[in-house]
């Protein structure tokens, strides 16, 4: 921590004394400090300029002093002499940090001033030119010192400064830095770049040259233009790296907030919290938004999403579609929280195709009740008569309608398996909707997600990556900028990136860095599912229908628990053996499956292959085509039954070998059912979506 507030200060210096600063005397105008009059003014106005001068009056009376004390002493002078020489060595070491002009200036005035003082001791004040030299010398110094200070301090209404130490060292010599903007451990200066030779682009090339002449990592120096200029902007130094202290989670923000109210996902560099929103919101025009997760193995992208799942599941008007194909690995503490959560597979197949019909479904719904997009009014029961379905503008009463965000974990491999526009579709249609969607993969390459997708999503959290991939997850103008996000790869978890509307666009290139989550946020989380389920938000009756009209079973939507406190004990039974089970309970004891044989009915005709053995082979009788079909759609009812919503030849292969029964034949089955509406085909090519049959009819 030492060395960090020793680079600091340095920084600081370096700054103050090539950058035009902002004059320390605060209150230049007239009455300022001094009473009104002009009197006043002027000696305010002084003040600054006096120290030089004080200390010219010091040295002449230190002289006289010391000639009246040492004036005949032999071992005074040669002590005076060498410290004389050892305080001018002294001024020019010290100043090894400070710019050449400065350390230069401060030797010569020292050594002056102790080589007069010397001879004034030894000699007296008056004797020979020695009061010359201190009438002439004196105000000489001072003097310089006054001037320098007036070229330090630009009063420049255009506040560019001469000093070009800084900029001549990174090639830039032409460009003239204006007044600077100090803050807790923050440097903005606006800079001017030369007319006709320099333009935005090749300050922000040269940035790797300034943090080099700064002693400080790329990612401390920012470069943001002015968008209505190519030869302006404000160059950033963050000179203290605040991120490096590990924050562990300690708990949602906003517990009970509304999901348009910020997000506090982790904190900046300079200690601002770090914060981002999804929903839109109309009266700042802020727009809805999807985001992006990105970040190679290792780089903190788990510890992210905890941050912003949390974030959103304390909220009271948002439920959450989660598909985490690690069978939660990270998130299973939450996921009783979760309004619907698949594992991937076939599951997320389904949830994909339910997102798809729900975003129609919730449209019309807010178009219906006057909404162009959704805001927290929409989540509360329709009594408004400004939104209503009925006409005439009666209040219809109608449940309100949560934010729905739908998140799909290492969506890789939802993409391979659904082809890489799989949320094209989705990212495109449902921010008008009222849901978010977010996307979690490490390497965001057109090779995985197509650019229609990658261009609907117009948030990222880019987390440490390959400096290859830089490309893919952050714009151009922010790289520019000086983001740089390779420069970590996984050797800084959870510092990342964020670009998303809502943020001032001067901190997308500002680094910021995720909250910890250890094993002590385990019970936190817990305890904050369980609050999701007794307070949060339960789907409206148009999302939980449209979702079951393409899941069937598949989706049962989360609801709060009827009873608080530990589940009932399950009940004890005895089991009695057979023969005591007949003892006990007289009467007749048929299975099942043998309760509607009638034993006087008499046996059917010998087929052929009844008389061929079953077990140990192959199969028995092949069924007829009538029996074969209506094994097959018994067989689409399973599937629904079982809530696998999704299938395909390969699902059938068990079934087609018990049945004697080929792939070829399934495959036009299933052709003919999506040609009956039972089905209907998915992006992938040989998967059909089940058509549940209460919606079918």
């Amino acid at each position: 921590m030492t060395r960090n507030n020793g680079r600091r200060a340095r920084h600081t210096d370096y700054l103050n004394d090539g950058m035009a600063v902002p004059y320390a005397g605060a209150g230049w105008l007239p009455g300022e400090g001094g009473g009104g009059s002009v009197r006043g003014y002027l000696l305010h106005r002084a003040k600054p300029h006096l120290p030089p001068w004080l200390a010219v009056g010091a040295t002449g009376l230190a002289g006289a002093l010391g000639n009246w004390r040492w004036g005949d002493s032999a071992a005074a002078g040669v002590g005076l002499t060498l410290a004389s020489v050892a305080l001018t060595g002294v001024t020019w070491w010290a100043g090894k940090s400070t710019s050449a002009q400065r350390r230069l200036h401060s030797a010569i005035t020292v050594a002056a001033g102790s080589g007069w003082l010397t001879a004034a001791c030894l000699a007296g004040p008056t004797a020979g030119p020695i009061d010359d030299l201190f009438l002439m010398g004196g105000p000489v110094v001072a003097l310089s010192w006054n001037v320098r200070m007036v070229l330090r301090h630009n009063t420049d209404p255009s506040g560019e400064s001469g000093d070009k130490g800084l900029l001549e060292k990174i090639g830039m010599a032409r460009a003239q830095i204006g007044a600077a903007k100090v803050e807790p451990n923050r440097v903005t200066a606006p800079v001017a770049l030369a007319p006709g030779e320099q333009t935005n682009d090749d300050m922000a090339k040269a940035l790797g040259n300034l943090a080099s002449a700064l002693d400080l990592p790329t990612s401390a120096v920012r470069y943001l233009p002015d968008p209505d200029s190519n030869r302006r902007g404000d160059l950033v130094i963050v000179p203290e790296d605040m991120l490096a202290e590990t924050v562990e989670y300690d708990g949602p923000s906003n517990l009970d907030g509304s999901i348009a109210e910020p997000l506090v996902i982790g904190r900046y560099d300079d200690g601002a919290p770090l914060v981002m929103w999804l929903p839109g919101d109309p009266e700042t025009g802020r727009n809805s938004t999807h985001v992006l997760t990105a970040g190679m193995s290792g780089s903190g992208k788990g510890d992210a999403a905890l941050n912003l799942l949390t974030e959103i599941l304390s909220r009271r008007d948002v439920i959450v579609w989660f598909s985490d194909p690690k069978a939660f690995q990270d998130f299973a503490p939450l996921r009783d929280g979760l309004d619907w959560s698949a594992e991937g597979g076939t599951q997320t197949e389904v949830m994909v195709a339910a997102v798809q019909e729900v975003i129609p479904a919730r449209t019309r719904w807010l178009g219906a009740h006057g909404y162009r997009q959704w805001v927290p009014a929409a989540a509360e029961r329709q009594n408004s008569p400004e939104h209503t379905c009925r006409p005439g503008g009666q209040p219809c009463g109608c449940p309100g309608m949560p934010f729905l965000v739908t998140w799909f974990e290492e969506a890789a491999n939802t993409l391979r398996a659904l082809g890489d526009d799989a949320f094209t579709g989705i990212a495109q249609e449902a921010r008008s909707a009222g849901v978010s969607l977010i996307v979690s993969l490490q390497r965001p390459s057109f090779d995985q997600m197509s650019t229609s997708t990658r261009a609907s999503l117009p948030s990222v959290i880019a987390l440490g990556c390959d400096r290859r991939d830089e490309g893919f997850s952050l714009p151009d103008d922010v790289l520019a900028a000086g983001a740089h996000p390779g420069a970590w790869g996984n050797r800084r978890p959870g510092y990342c990136y964020v670009v998303s509307p809502g943020i001032p666009e001067d901190r997308y290139p500002s680094p910021g860095r995720t909250r910890r989550f250890t094993h002590r946020a385990v019970p936190v989380m817990e305890l904050l599912a369980t609050w999701a389920q007794r307070n949060g938000a339960t789907a409206d009756p148009i999302t939980a229908g449209a979702a079951a009209a393409v899941a069937g079973n598949a989706y049962t939507g989360r609801t709060a628990p009827a009873t608080v406190g530990p589940a009932p004990a399950p009940r004890l039974s005895v089991v009695h053996d057979e023969g005591d089970d007949m003892q006990q309970h007289p009467g007749r004891h048929v299975d099942p499956e043998d309760a509607d044989i009638n034993p006087e009915a008499e046996l059917p005709d010998a087929q052929d292959g009844d008389d061929e053995p079953i077990f140990g082979q192959e199969a028995g009788r092949k069924p007829s085509p009538e029996e074969a079909r209506e094994l097959f759609a018994r067989a689409l009812e399973e599937f629904e039954e079982a809530g696998q919503m999704i299938v395909g030849p390969k699902d059938f292969m068990d079934w087609c070998e018990r049945h004697q029964l080929s792939r070829p034949w399934v495959s036009a089955r299933l052709k003919e059912a999506a040609v009956e509406g039972r089905l209907e085909p998915t992006n992938a090519t040989g998967r059909w979506r089940i058509v549940p049959i209460l919606t079918a009819a």
